[in-house]
């Protein structure tokens, strides 16, 4: 007697998760109704001796579908267009007696209710919207099909098989690696959910491999290039194998809203094992700090290879990651720059700035803090999940700040939505409405326990919002995109809606004004070089008959460009006399030794200024961050710049300062026309130039770049880039 099996998923369901692209359950080469009676060959019917699929780089499908830059041998197209294949069979095709299928299957458990198993029928016309493959021509013993996929096919890497039907059953191709079929999201197609109708903006948000991402101090901003890579070899494999990591269901991988949220959370290593570990502590032991990265390439191949997490990442290396993830998938996206941008842990539209009595600011009770800067993407998508308009750019963002349904993730959120305070809407709208939109509110902490607001910047978050501008490198202004202009109407009604459905505002400080000082306060910082001595001027304008004495003090802070303080390296205090109607300047030296040993990643330092009028007791505060003018990497090259022809690469840099750099690791690299290399120089001396030679070959046309980036124990953020034009190779 026959023990009964057991169901192998506890009654819940009839087949396991299909979950994995690479893992794969081939159908059988034979289907057979039954036994096949004696005398009859099975190899008397229709069967295929091979498959062309016009995979080269020029062939029609890879130039149509807009894949020829994949450096990939495999077919590659996008959904919802047509592409051709040719099937040569062991004697000529006749439509009238021979019955045939293509056949693309996904996954390890393929079903074709799911998606994960397509077959497509010889049809006479091919329908929009639907699979279908059509006779085009034959020719002898070969067919030529045009083959037509659903613009909301899954996406990925499929495999292929002809299945020929005879009167026993069914006969299939066995499975064969050449004929494996990537397929994408098409954004030149109307019915695709990313479809985008502008030329230009698909050129550079979906086929550029090259970006700019902006960083710095809104009133020092700084660009630096950034190589996504995403047609360099084994990067569509990396890509796809992310969303094999976080076990995503293949029957999801058509919806890019879906397929956007999870790259969210794998990009990050919190809570998933995914690509990058951030580190915000200047500390990078046992990795590479993030100013060295030039490009996502070696960071997903590393993480492919190695199955772990690659160290370290900050804001703007998570987004240019996740940039190449959605360009290579064939979503469009590009990186934002939000200048100050609010970190408000309970987003609650309001950053609490605690000051003492005498103007200082309490480190203790301020727990809020305003990012110089913070990066994140935008992915352009349909969103049929909401109400019609808010399709478009969405926000996403891959760096860790805050926990989303239990993951580390962020967005997709509708950009007009958080524009218009429609923050109700899925996903996260209410933390990115908070970035662009807190109020920064100044409150002094009295030692008998009363708080009082002294004064409320509106205008200070979300100052700046940017991105690199199509066709060039220069910068887009995109702050309408997400807000109203201050002060205007729509701007009190988007707010309004907002906190309507829920964002929280703790302190009512609509109308508080103080009453204004007679006295006026301000301070410059002189453009500070790396290493240099520099000034801070304050300005003090007395604008009453009357004449004051003024206790002033100046903080000088090693701040990490997320506005969080590590260390004060310079504080000096000061006395004022003010005539009646005058104005004074006070100089205060910073010496280059005071902020040299403390330096950070970026160089970036806070001066926090407070006065007080010691006849009124009126506190006057202003604070600005400077970013210190860092060394740079200069690129030089000598030979033809051309397609296949040997050309040296010289990278070249002088140490400026006083002191031995030591552990300097220098990388390179240059889409299409070098791979990621780097070198380490054990040390450069004071005032020494090191110099390192590659010979590369070029592989792709047009206008490139080269970039360059050098770390070391001491100085970091150094880089240098060089603009190339390369030709085609001559035809003899």
């Amino acid at each position: 007697m026959t023990e009964t099996p057991r169901p192998a998923f506890g009654g819940r369901r009839a087949v396991p998760l299909n979950n994995s692209n690479a893992e794969e359950n081939n159908p059988p080469t034979e289907e057979l109704l039954g036994l096949v009676p004696r005398g009859v060959s099975l190899q008397d019917y229709l069967h295929v001796t091979t498959v062309h699929l016009f995979k080269e780089p020029w062939d029609t499908n890879k130039v149509d579908h807009h894949t020829d830059k994949y450096n990939n041998n495999k077919l590659i197209v996008r959904r919802g267009q047509s592409f051709y294949i040719q099937i040569e069979f062991n004697r000529p095709y006749n439509p009238r007696k021979d019955f045939f299928r293509v056949e693309y299957v996904i996954g390890r458990y393929p079903q074709e209710n799911k998606g994960t198993y397509i077959p497509v029928p010889v049809v006479r016309e091919l329908r929009s919207g639907k699979w279908g493959a059509k006779v085009i021509s034959t020719e002898d013993r070969s067919v030529r099909l045009s083959i037509q996929s659903s613009p909301e096919c899954i996406v990925g890497k499929f495999r292929m098989y002809i299945a020929v039907w005879t009167p026993y059953g069914i006969l299939r191709t066995s499975r064969n690696p050449e004929t494996d079929t990537y397929i994408l999201f098409n954004p030149w197609c109307e019915e695709d959910a990313v479809y985008l109708e502008d030329e230009r903006e698909r050129e550079e948000y979906v086929l550029n491999d090259i970006g700019v991402i902006f960083y710095g101090d809104f009133n020092n901003i700084k660009s630096r290039s950034w190589s996504y890579g995403q047609f360099e070899d084994g990067i569509l494999d990396a890509c796809l194998h992310l969303m094999d990591k976080a076990q995503m269901d293949l029957s999801g991988r058509g919806n890019p809203i879906k397929v956007s949220r999870v790259g969210s959370a794998m990009v990050n290593s919190k809570d998933d094992e995914g690509v990058l570990v951030g580190s915000w502590d200047n500390v990078y032991a046992y990795g590479v700090p993030p100013s060295a990265w030039t490009g996502s390439i070696d960071i997903l191949l590393e993480y492919q290879s190695s199955q772990n997490p690659v160290r370290y990442g900050q804001c703007w290396v998570f987004a240019g990651v996740f940039n190449t993830f959605l360009r290579c998938l064939g979503i469009p996206a590009r990186v934002v720059t939000n200048y100050f941008s609010a970190h408000d842990n309970d987003a609650n539209l309001q950053m609490d700035i605690f000051l003492q009595e005498d103007g200082n600011v309490n480190s203790k009770l301020t727990k809020d803090s305003v990012w110089n800067y913070h990066c994140w993407n935008e992915a352009w998508m349909t969103r049929p999940d909401l109400p019609v308009g808010f399709g478009g750019w969405q926000a996403v963002d891959s760096t860790p700040q805050e926990n989303s349904d239990g993951m580390y993730r962020c967005g997709p959120a509708s950009v007009q939505a958080i524009k218009h305070g429609h923050v109700c809407f899925q996903f996260d709208a209410p933390f990115v409405f908070a970035e662009v939109n807190s109020d920064l509110v100044y409150i002094t902490a009295k030692k008998d326990g009363t708080h009082v607001v002294e004064a409320v910047d509106t205008t200070h978050v979300g100052k700046l919002i940017v991105t690199k501008q199509i066709g060039g490198d220069g910068m887009n202004d995109i702050t309408d995109n997400y807000k109203f202009p201050e002060g205007q109407k729509e701007e009190r009604l988007a707010l309004e809606t907002a906190l309507m459905y829920g964002v929280k505002k703790p302190l009512n400080t609509e109308g508080i004004v103080k009453q204004r000082s007679d006295v006026d306060m301000d301070f410059v910082v002189e453009n500070a070089v790396l290493g240099k001595d520099f000034k801070v001027t304050i300005t003090f304008q007395n604008n009453s008959p009357k004449a004051y004495t003024i206790s002033a003090y100046l903080s000088g802070n090693i701040t990490f460009y997320t506005g969080v303080s590590k260390e004060e390296f310079k504080n000096e205090t000061f006395e004022v006399a003010l005539d009646p109607l005058s104005f004074k300047k006070e100089e205060v030296l910073v010496r280059a030794s005071e902020y040299m040993g403390q330096l950070l990643e970026q160089a970036s330092l806070h001066f926090f200024v407070t006065a007080r009028v010691n006849e009124t007791g009126d506190i006057l505060a202003k604070q600005k961050s400077t970013v210190l003018t860092i060394p740079t990497i200069t690129i030089k090259v000598r030979g033809a710049q051309m397609v296949g022809s040997d050309m040296v690469v010289t990278v070249e840099f002088t140490n400026p300062l006083k002191e031995s750099l030591k552990n300097v690791w220098i990388r390179l690299e240059g889409p299409g026309v070098i791979k990621p290399m780097r070198k380490m120089f054990r040390e450069i001396r004071p005032n020494s130039t090191v110099q390192w030679e590659e010979v590369c070959r070029p592989w792709v046309s047009g206008l490139r770049k080269l970039m360059a980036s050098m770390t070391s124990d001491s100085l970091r953020h150094v880089y240098g880039e060089l603009d190339l034009q390369i030709q085609r190779q001559r035809t003899v």
